[in-house]
């Protein structure tokens, strides 16, 4: 039988593997995050001590084989976001920086040596890793980073500066990406590096339970073991970027629907004119809008999933998932405040909140306008970003 979240009996389609994977990953959520996620955010705390239950989950690094990673299939990483970003879109990005863009940048272009010392421990979560791509003045455009690395005999000499980093104040290694004479290349670069200096970006007004960074890169000295062998050209980043926001699109749908849930409970338990708010017709109407919007968002990313699994997903799949996904996730954030009225401000309630989170994810890794055109140029042929 379908609930009120899955008008058109989705789990159907999942197997038992994918479907005790969720249950897994929801059960942690309901015992950990939700008791506790409204004082985090209140505090601007990001919890430390849930990173090693997170690999114990099997959730860090999930889609990768080998090394210590768990293997699991895309659609089991899918249903893991949502079900952490129903808790707080900041602990599932947690998730997205560690395994989605740090181990991955290490498993598809690192060597051995590197493969072997960092992702069994990241995998563990015994060690933090960030993404050191976006910059002050390059964020939708990182082709024009500032940041360098020069040769100075056998080492690398890295300068520069990078803005809204996921993690790097608890970092143990930070992937870097800097231009060189060769063009963009990829550093795994340990942050007791001298020179090296990671500074969590305060006050937020959104992902408060999570922690962004600003790091400065002075003279930052590298053995050539530091540099990802196989990373060359922004295509490598490109590569890490679309494996986050293949997390996302899967992830948002998780605020969504506990932002549809919190409204439906309150809707039914509200009483004004001697009858609970559910039976208004307003209140069906903007609960109905929301369902099947996540319904329709659970459908597109199943479709990702199952196209990632065969091998076939390409950049343009992934931009109508994240763009019309998260899009989809704030209005039914924003819509699901309403149902609340006056109490949708209180912190008890997590709609407000996860629509300020969103506001966040709608922008890192592709804002809208990006994913648009990427849309854009996908059906005509023609490129609008230069």
């Amino acid at each position: 039988m379908s609930g009120p979240a899955d008008l058109l009996d989705l789990d159907d389609l999942l197997t038992e593997t994918e479907l005790a994977t969720r249950d897994a990953v929801r059960a942690f959520v309901d015992e950990h995050i939700r008791p506790n996620i409204a004082d985090w955010y209140d505090r601007a705390h990001f919890p430390t001590e849930i990173i090693p239950e997170l690999g114990r989950l099997g959730a860090l690094g999930m889609i990768y084989s080998g090394y210590g990673c768990p293997g699991r299939g895309a659609v089991e990483y899918g249903l893991t976001a949502l079900e952490l970003e129903a808790g707080d879109s900041g602990l599932r990005t947690f998730v997205s920086v560690q395994g989605s863009l740090a181990m991955s940048a290490i498993h598809k272009f690192g060597s051995e040596e590197q493969k072997n010392e960092y992702l069994p421990r990241m995998a563990k979560g015994e060690l933090v890793g960030c993404f050191g791509l976006t910059e002050p003045t390059a964020g939708s455009d990182p082709g024009s980073m500032k940041t360098f690395a020069r040769r100075d005999g056998d080492d690398w000499v890295l300068n520069g500066a990078k803005r809204w980093i996921g993690l790097a104040s608890i970092a143990g290694v930070a992937v870097i990406w800097a231009q060189t004479d060769e063009g963009v290349r990829g550093f795994a670069v340990p942050t007791d590096t001298p020179g090296f200096t990671a500074t969590p970006i305060a006050p937020k007004m959104s992902m408060r339970a999570s922690i962004q960074c600003d790091i400065t890169l002075e003279d930052v000295r590298l053995p050539e073991s530091a540099r990802l062998p196989e990373a060359r050209g922004l295509r490598a980043p490109f590569s890490c970027l679309n494996e986050a926001r293949y997390g996302i699109a899967w992830g948002v749908l998780g605020a969504a629907r506990d932002s549809y849930l919190t409204a439906l409970h309150y809707a039914q338990e509200r009483r004004q004119f001697d009858r609970p708010i559910a039976s208004f017709q307003l209140t069906q109407a903007k609960l109905a809008d929301m369902a099947v919007k996540i319904t329709q968002g659970q459908l597109v990313a199943l479709r990702l999933g199952r196209l990632k699994e065969a091998g076939k997903l390409e950049p343009h799949h992934i931009s109508v998932g994240k763009l019309a996904n998260t899009r989809d996730a704030i209005a039914i954030a924003r819509e699901a405040r309403t149902i609340l009225g006056g109490n949708g401000i209180s912190a008890e309630y997590s709609p407000l909140r996860h629509a300020n989170n969103l506001e966040s994810v709608r922008t890192y890794e592709g804002t809208d306008e990006v994913h648009t055109l990427v849309l854009g140029r996908h059906i005509t042929g023609l490129e609008a970003f230069r």
